[in-house]
């Protein structure tokens, strides 16, 4: 995707080495691969950003792998003949910035959407070398299509989604496009208006730089610091600052 004045200026003025990040997209559509997907249409936005800073991105539809509902790492240890998620699980971990891109079906984040949640929380007690959980040091945002009203909805469900897991969440870490109420063009359509909006590229930027920052922030200091926050020392008695009568 071609970036515009505004957008190339700000990367090769960019003062930051962002070449060490990766980012994983998972896109939410629940369209397969093979078809137009509105949603990667604004995506592409915010991973060109990226990329033109050297980060390394992969965009991947989660309606294309056999993903079985529940919260566990691996559902084919729970009843289920497949389960691809723990491969993708293995990305999700390599990846220090996660954006989550869903439509609005219904006022709501799609049923593909929830199921990668659903998925993410599957795997949050997994610890880190530090005793944290392990999605701490990550950081996440969100994008948001849809032709009605309900973008910030889903936006405020996702987020304060992934920070429960244990993703920081930076500012303006979300973007979106809505149509007009009713049927009418989508994001990507001829005359929607979508493209050119310039307050949803102005956020989609945003977010990509508040992104790469924050995770530039985050891995230059080796994460979230490690105290008051592991896991590890409150399941062995430890309670910080408070009294222990098994550490006296």
């Amino acid at each position: 995707m071609a970036l515009n004045e505004q957008q190339e200026a700000w990367c090769t003025t960019s003062q930051w080495d962002f070449s060490t990040l990766r980012a994983l997209v998972l896109n939410c559509t629940l369209k397969r691969s093979s078809e137009l997907s509105h949603t990667q249409g604004l995506l592409d936005v915010a991973t060109a950003v990226m990329e033109a800073n050297g980060v390394s991105v992969e965009t991947l539809r989660p309606v294309d792998y056999k993903i079985p509902p529940g919260v566990y790492l691996d559902m084919r240890e729970h009843g289920w003949d497949e389960d691809d998620w723990p491969s993708l699980h293995e990305k999700v971990m390599d990846a220090q910035i996660l954006i989550l891109g869903t439509p609005i079906w219904l006022g709501e984040k799609s049923s593909v959407c929830t199921g990668v949640i659903e998925r993410l929380y599957g795997s949050s007690h997994i610890l880190n070398e530090n005793g944290q959980y392990a999605y701490y040091g990550r950081v996440g945002g969100c994008i948001i299509t849809g032709n009605e009203d309900g973008a910030k909805h889903c936006a405020m469900n996702l987020l304060y989604s992934l920070q429960h897991l244990g993703y920081t969440i930076p500012p303006q870490a979300d973007a979106d496009w809505l149509g007009e109420a009713g049927p009418g063009p989508s994001y990507l359509d001829p005359g929607s208006g979508g493209p050119e909006n310039d307050f949803t590229n102005r956020n989609a930027t945003f977010m990509a730089w508040n992104l790469m920052h924050m995770a530039r922030l985050l891995a230059d200091q080796g994460g979230i610091p490690a105290h008051g926050n592991q896991r590890s020392l409150w399941d062995a008695g430890c309670r910080f600052d408070f009294v222990n009568p098994e550490h006296r």
